[in-house]
């Protein structure tokens, strides 16, 4: 006769390994989603101070373009057309930032259904764990009756 108290120990014990397997995966691919996620916070910082500089020198140009303008009227017709240029360039400059703001948004929606899916998958391994050890709780009774 198969001792089977033993056997589901052993069935047990390899799911709890595998359980904790999981656990230990799980939280890699978490930690490394995070590592990700700040390194790209980080360049994100970055790439806005230096945003924040350029922006700080643009007022600053403009500032000088209009003392400029009022010492030096003569040069009127000039500075205009410089200051025209100027703007369709921040206008070009807006629309490529409005273009990475949609992309980043779209990036954001997808990140979000990706972590959707992932919580969905973990559901279902939850639900499946769950009947399972209601499975093995089931037979443990069954053999305990046996026993009896």
């Amino acid at each position: 006769k198969p001792d089977l108290t033993a056997a589901l120990r052993d069935i047990r014990s390899q799911y709890e390994a595998m359980a904790a397997s999981n656990v230990q995966e799980t939280e890699e691919w978490y930690k490394s989603k995070f590592a990700d996620l700040t390194d790209a916070a980080a360049r994100h910082a970055e790439a806005l101070r230096v945003a924040k500089q350029e922006a700080n020198e643009y007022r600053r140009q403009l500032q000088a373009l209009t003392c400029d303008l009022e010492a030096l009227r003569g040069s009127n017709e000039s500075l205009e057309r410089q200051l025209r240029e100027l703007e369709e360039r921040y206008a070009l400059e807006t629309a490529g930032y409005q273009d990475t703001v949609v992309r980043l948004e779209e990036d954001i929606r997808s990140l979000k259904e990706e972590m959707a899916q992932h919580l969905q998958d973990y559901q279902d391994l939850l639900n499946v764990k769950l009947a399972l050890d209601i499975e093995i709780a089931t037979y443990r009774k069954l053999l305990e009756g046996e026993e009896s």
